[in-house]
């Protein structure tokens, strides 16, 4: 009698233990990103680049961040140029990138705000 009543409370008390903490390997890839860099640039701006791969490169990063982008060609170089009208987030996963790209937008002229 006294085995069957230690068996039922251990078995009430099991999804209690198990729940309380995951497994660190769960736990380390259900991480979310605490790092986020808000960016915003209303106003049109434009980068002067001669070299058409480096032009290329910058248009598609703008676009990947959800900017309007326009290039166009003429006096042997490129002009890149963008804005990103609304507030639109990064979520990074450490620190070091999130200040990496925070220092990027401010060198292209956006309004940075960055969370932890």
């Amino acid at each position: 009698m006294f085995r069957m009543l230690m068996i039922g409370v251990a078995l009430t008390l099991l999804p209690t233990v198990v729940s309380a903490a995951p497994p660190q390997h769960a736990a380390a890839t259900m991480a979310p990103a605490n790092e986020v860099v808000r960016y915003q640039l209303k106003d049109w701006k434009a980068k002067h680049i001669h070299d058409a791969k480096k032009a290329d490169t910058i248009a598609k990063t703008l676009k990947k961040l959800g900017c309007e982008v326009k290039t166009d060609q003429h006096n042997g170089h490129l002009d890149v140029k963008y804005r990103c009208p609304e507030w639109h987030e990064l979520k990074l996963d450490s620190h070091e990138d999130a200040h990496k790209w925070e220092k990027w937008l401010k060198e292209f002229h956006f309004t940075t705000e960055h969370k932890h």
